[in-house]
């Protein structure tokens, strides 16, 4: 017997990271490692997802990262995580902060000499400022370009390194060579100013990163850590790990539920906003399912808990969003291979700038400063930073609307949509039955119901709620029910205030031999529209017909305006069910839906939607077990909430809420994100191509070239959190 390893997945913190090269370097050298099957490392969430067949050592993949030049750790939990990057955020501020004090008497003469005042500072004493900056406060980046040279590449710091010690060390070699009294002509400023412009950067793209991960820390943030649990009437305060399976927990009012549950005993709303993103408090009584982190309302709950730790609804967010956030969408691999080559290019081009200033004539401090020029302005931060910054505002605030998105690919792919698919049961409508229509023979519908409901008081049958449920709408009394009986495969009888009655299918009539009683016609129509029809008739000396009940599945709130969003946008919509042609027909009519594909069986779905991809990028959108091959099948795979785990698992975005007007909300953030990512790789691309040839030319000094760098990297994320404020329409 062949025995197949299995897949395994390892998330490593990686440290030490400044730019796509820097990805890419610790990607190829995590592919070395045996075993590893595929590696993804995020520079903006600075985390290497690792899958590998059998059993890896972390050790060993830690010990690749650090042969690279960087570090690795295991992740930590939520917690520790982000004290570290509050920690990190600091001293990040307090580096810049000293960088700051140090370099501004370096360039106040600098600024000062336009207006007629000279103020410029002692060789000395310019030397003592920018010789801290250089090394102290710049030793990283000697540290991390020792480290690229080392492992044979290049990064974001080698080009700082490189050209700043170039700018000092020509300030150096100047001031020796002068005579004393002599005042010569020093770059410590621009070398200085360099550094203390990357660590502004730094700091900037640091805090934005915190930013970007909003989402997780807010979803953390719903998760209480301590618990109220009921144990024989005693109530007792416990850690949230000490609570078990069906364990019993008291939720006062304003409290968040602390595990996913069943209500067994109290009445209350839930606000469950930034769980499933539905704005309006949900009412909640016995039977009823909670949510972990979700708040209550007014009254006291008692729950029972259903899903702990690792299985609860908000730990699977959490981790859907994570891994949103850790995987490379498509396009980024484009830019991986650019920057793979794009540190020895621009080593190169500097090497030639400076050969051809000096070629043409032009003093060697001339060449050298446009050279190093070259050399800071062409720093790839932007590059490393375009596309994992989109994804993750895009991903976090997605899921803050309850909009769930598993891959960046699904994120990428989502916004070429063309085409969307849709379940019937369940996506469009409610999934349960209700009365649509009804008339008694004598023109008494209130009667006609008080009897149907009085017949079907306690039975658990999805018509008998139907039926329950219009009474409790008409307020209605219902009388007690005698010799209630239930007919298999018919319906149900019982006597109900002296009178014998039957409520059920066509067979009642046949078995006690009446016709329609004139309802022939009505009947018929409704039945081709696909509804399920009841007959209610009165059993004695003379069986007569008392009246008829037309059942079907009610449509969802918003799937008129979802199908009327989507149409606008030139999307086409299909209807996929495996209903019978009638019911699927009336509801694509009352959608506006015009393709509609009936009595479909399950296997049948995914053919076609294969079909459909021929001329279309299709999303197909479902919630039950046997939508999933349709869903696995479809360019794009939509599950709507509330479905079975099948559905969530094969789909690439997940709504949290059953409400169709996600779907085109969901295929809106896609599109935004996907054009964040555009305009942030457009902007990066574009400001090397002109920045590099400007500096080459000697159109711009270092210090303009390292501003320019550093706003470059900081208005790519700054665009990417844009994201933030976008709204679902009409939600």
């Amino acid at each position: 017997m062949i025995v197949t390893p299995t897949q395994q997945r390892l998330e490593l913190a990686i440290e030490g990271m400044t730019c796509a090269s820097c990805s890419g370097r610790v990607e190829r050298a995590l592919n070395k490692v045996p075993g590893v099957k595929s590696v993804s490392v995020n520079l903006a969430s600075e985390r290497a997802n690792i899958e590998f067949i059998g059993q890896a050592d972390p050790a060993l993949l830690m010990a690749a990262v650090s042969n690279a030049g960087y570090s690795a750790r295991p992740v930590e939990d939520q917690q520790a995580t982000l004290e570290r990057q509050h920690s990190r955020v600091n001293k990040e501020r307090l580096m810049l902060l000293l960088a700051i004090v140090l370099s501004l008497p370096l360039v106040l003469p600098m600024l000062l000499q336009p207006f007629g005042i000279h103020a410029m500072l002692a060789p000395w004493l310019q030397f003592a400022l920018a010789t801290p900056v250089q090394f102290i406060l710049g030793a990283r980046f000697y540290i991390a370009a020792w480290k690229a040279v080392r492992a044979r590449s290049g990064n974001m710091d080698l080009l700082v390194a490189l050209g700043t010690s170039a700018g000092y060390g020509l300030s150096v070699y100047e001031w020796a060579k002068t005579s004393a009294g002599d005042m010569p002509h020093l770059y410590f400023e621009a070398s200085a100013v360099v550094i203390a412009l990357v660590l502004l950067g730094k700091y900037l793209e640091s805090r934005a990163k915190r930013q970007t991960a909003g989402a997780i820390r807010a979803l953390e943030a719903l998760r209480p850590e301590r618990a109220t649990q009921v144990i024989n009437g005693q109530e007792l305060d416990v850690a949230i790990t000490a609570l078990r399976l069906d364990d019993l927990v008291s939720v006062k009012p304003g409290e968040r539920f602390p595990v996913d549950g069943e209500v067994v005993e109290g009445q209350s709303h839930a606000d469950e906003a930034l769980i499933s993103g539905e704005s309006m408090p949900v009412f909640k009584q016995p039977g009823d399912k909670v949510t972990g982190g979700a708040i209550n309302g007014e009254g006291r709950l008692l729950v029972k808990t259903t899903a702990i730790g690792a299985e609860s609804v908000l730990s699977r967010i959490i981790r859907l969003v994570e891994d949103a956030q850790a995987a490379k969408a498509p396009i980024q691999k484009l830019v991986d291979k650019v920057s793979a080559v794009f540190v020895p290019v621009v080593l190169l081009i500097a090497l030639v700038t400076l050969v051809g200033w000096l070629l043409t004539g032009a003093p060697l401090e001339v060449a050298l400063i446009n050279a190093v020029a070259v050399l800071v302005i062409a720093c790839p931060c932007a590059l490393g930073l375009a596309t994992p910054t989109a994804i993750m505002a895009g991903t976090g605030v997605a899921a803050r609307f309850g909009i769930l998105i598993k891959d960046a690919e699904a994120l990428e792919r989502a916004h070429e949509v063309t085409a969307v698919v849709l379940d019937k049961t369940g996506t469009l409508t409610e999934g349960k039955p209700r009365i649509t229509h009804l008339i008694a023979r004598d023109g008494n519908d209130a009667q006609l119901l008080q009897w149907a409901g009085a017949l079907q008081l306690g039975s658990e049958h999805p018509l008998a709620k139907a039926v329950l449920d219009r009474c409790k709408e008409r307020q209605l009394t219902l009388e007690p029910v005698s010799a209630s009986q239930s007919l298999t495969g018919r319906g149900i009888s019982g006597t109900v205030g002296g009178r014998q009655l039957l409520l059920g299918n066509r067979r009642i009539l046949e078995e006690n031999g009446l016709d329609t009683a004139g309802l022939a016609v009505t009947a018929q129509a409704w039945e081709s529209e696909g509804f399920t029809l009841s007959w209610l008739i009165e059993v004695g000396a003379q069986p007569v017909v008392l009246g008829l009940f037309a059942f079907g599945d009610s449509l969802k709130a918003g799937a008129a305006q979802a199908i009327e969003q989507l149409s606008a946008r030139h999307i086409s919509t299909h209807l996929l069910t495996g209903d019978n042609r009638g019911s699927a027909q009336r509801v694509a009519e009352a959608l506006g839906i015009s393709d509609v594909y009936a009595e479909v069986l399950p296997a049948d779905k995914a053919a076609t939607v294969v079909k459909l991809k021929k001329s279309a990028v299709v999303a197909m959108v479902g919630d039950g077990i046997n939508d999933a091959p349709a869903l696995a099948a479809a360019d794009i795979g939509i599950a709507m909430g509330g479905g079975t785990d099948v559905a969530m698992h094969t789909a690439g975005i997940t709504l949290m809420r059953g409400d169709p007007r996600l779907i085109p909300a969901a295929l809106d953030i896609s599109r935004k994100t996907y054009a964040k990512i555009r305009q942030n790789l457009f902007w990066a691309f574009v400001f090397n191509l002109i920045g590099i040839p400007l500096a080459a030319f000697g159109f711009l000094n270092p210090v303009i070239a390292g501003a320019a760098m550093a706003l470059s990297s900081v208005s790519v994320v700054s665009n990417a959190l844009l994201l933030k404020t976008w709204r679902p329409k009409d939600l």
